[in-house]
C-alpha cells in the first residue's frame, strides 16, 4: 500500500483531501488552478503544511479564480509576501501569477485549461513535464508529477489496496470519471 494511503485514512487533515480529492479527475478550470498552486507551493514543504494553509491561500489567492488572480500586481504580491496565512516565497507567488495569465490565454487556445490537458492525455510523465515546462513557470518533475497523480492523469494516486483507489478504478473502467 502507498504511503499516502496507508497514513491518510483517519488522519485529520489529509484523509478529506484523499479520500475526496487525491487522484479524482476535475475538469472546473478553478479547481485546476488551485490544484496547480498547492503543488507549487508545496515543493520542498510537507504535504500536510500546505492542507492546512490551504483556506489561507485560498483566501489571498481570491478563491484561486484565474482571472483575478491574473489581474494581480505589485500591490497584490507585497500583501501576498506579508500574509502569514500563505508560504510567502516570492518566486511562487510570482510563477501562480503568471500561471493564472497562462491559464488564462488557454481558453483562447486550447479552449481552456483542462481541454489543454485533455488534448495532451495520455501521455509519459516526461512528455509531460517537458509540456507542463514550456507553458507554465515552476514546474520540476514533482510538482508537475503530483499535480497530474492528483487528478488522474497519472497513475499512482492510490495503492491498489486502497479503497478509495478501487473505487476509482471500478469508475475508471466503466469510462466514467468519479
Amino acid at each position: 500500500m502507498s504511503a499516502y494511503c496507508r497514513t491518510a485514512p483517519g488522519h485529520p487533515i489529509h484523509a478529506p483531501y484523499h479520500d475526496t480529492e487525491y487522484g479524482f479527475h476535475q475538469t472546473d478550470e478553478t479547481i485546476l488552478f488551485e490544484r496547480l498552486c498547492l503543488e507549487i507551493m508545496q515543493a520542498g514543504l510537507s504535504w500536510e503544511l500546505i492542507l492546512k494553509r490551504r483556506p489561507g491561500m485560498q483566501t489571498a489567492f481570491a478563491g484561486f479564480n484565474v482571472d483575478r488572480v491574473a489581474a494581480f500586481d505589485a500591490a497584490d504580491v507585497a500583501r501576498l509576501l506579508a500574509d502569514p496565512a500563505i508560504i510567502r516565497n516570492r518566486l511562487k507567488v510570482a510563477a501562480i501569477i503568471e500561471n493564472a495569465r497562462r491559464v488564462r490565454d488557454l481558453r483562447h487556445t486550447a479552449g481552456g485549461f483542462s481541454a489543454w490537458l485533455e488534448a495532451h492525455h495520455p501521455r509519459d510523465k516526461a512528455a509531460w513535464l517537458k509540456l507542463f515546462k514550456a507553458n507554465f513557470l515552476f514546474t520540476g518533475g514533482e510538482i508537475v508529477g503530483e499535480f497530474l497523480m492528483s487528478l488522474g492523469y497519472l497513475p499512482g494516486a492510490h495503492s491498489a489496496e486502497c479503497p478509495v483507489g478501487a473505487r476509482l478504478r471500478e469508475a475508471q473502467m466503466g469510462n466514467l470519471r468519479p
